[in-house]
C-alpha cells in the first residue's frame, strides 16, 4: 500500500478533484431540484457505481485497451454527450412546462423516482470517458509497484476517490434540496435552477463531444 505521505497528497488531490463541478455534480443537482432530497441521494450513488465501473476496468486493464483505440473512446465519448445532452435538455423541459402552466404537470414531469434516478446516475458517469481518462492519467502516480499487488492497490485508491466523490455529491443533493425547501413559495426561483442545471449539462455534454482523445 502507498506510504502515508503520497496518500495524504493523493487524499488531499482526490479531494479537491471531488468539490470540482462536473457531469456527476450537475446531474445530481438537476435531479434534487427536480424531484428532491431522495433523488438526489439516489443519483449519487448512481454516479459513484458508475465510477466504481470505470476503477474496476482501468484495473483490469479494459480501459487502457479502449483508450488505445480512437474508434472506441469517440463511441464511447458520443454516446456520454448524447446522454447528457438528453437528460439536460428534459430537464429544461420540464422546468419550462411547470412554469407555463403553473400547475403540477411539470412537476410530474421533472421527478423520476429514486430507482430511475440511480440508473441514470450509473450512465452518466459510466459513458463519460474522461472519468477513463483520469484514473489511468491520476491513480498511477500514486500506486507503489515495489510493495506488489498493483491491480489492489489500484482499486483501493479508486475507491476512495469516488467515495470522496460520492460524498460530495451527497452534500451537493442536501443542498439543492434545501434550496428546493426554501424556493417553494417563489416557483420562478426553482425553474430558473432548475433550467440552469439543464442548461449545464447540455453544456457538458457538447464540450464532451467536443474531447479529443488523450493520444491526439
Amino acid at each position: 500500500m502507498p506510504e502515508l505521505t503520497p496518500f495524504a497528497l493523493y487524499l488531499a488531490a482526490a479531494s479537491v478533484l471531488a468539490i470540482t463541478p462536473g457531469p456527476g455534480i450537475f446531474y445530481v443537482a438537476a435531479r434534487t431540484l427536480a424531484g428532491g432530497r431522495r433523488e438526489g441521494i439516489a443519483s449519487s450513488f448512481g454516479t459513484g457505481l458508475g465510477g466504481m465501473i470505470h476503477v474496476l476496468a482501468a484495473s483490469l486493464g479494459i480501459s487502457a485497451i479502449v483508450l488505445e483505440s480512437s474508434e472506441l473512446f469517440s463511441a464511447l465519448k458520443l454516446f456520454g454527450a448524447v446522454y447528457l445532452v438528453w437528460l439536460g435538455f428534459r430537464t429544461f423541459q420540464a422546468a419550462r412546462l411547470k412554469g407555463a402552466t403553473g400547475g403540477d404537470e411539470g412537476a410530474a414531469v421533472g421527478p423520476v423516482g429514486p430507482r430511475r434516478a440511480f440508473r441514470e446516475g450509473v450512465l452518466v458517469e459510466a459513458l463519460n470517458p474522461k472519468t477513463a481518462v483520469f484514473f489511468l492519467a491520476f491513480i498511477p502516480q500514486f500506486v507503489n509497484p515495489s510493495a506488489g499487488l498493483v491491480a489492489l492497490q489500484f482499486v483501493v485508491l479508486g475507491s476512495v476517490s469516488i467515495a470522496l466523490n460520492t460524498l460530495a455529491d451527497i452534500v451537493v443533493a442536501v443542498v439543492a434540496s434545501g434550496i428546493q425547501d426554501g424556493a417553494a413559495a417563489r416557483p420562478g426561483l426553482i425553474r430558473r435552477l432548475r433550467e440552469a442545471s439543464g442548461g449545464a449539462m447540455i453544456a457538458l455534454g457538447v464540450g464532451l463531444a467536443l474531447a479529443k482523445h488523450p493520444a491526439a
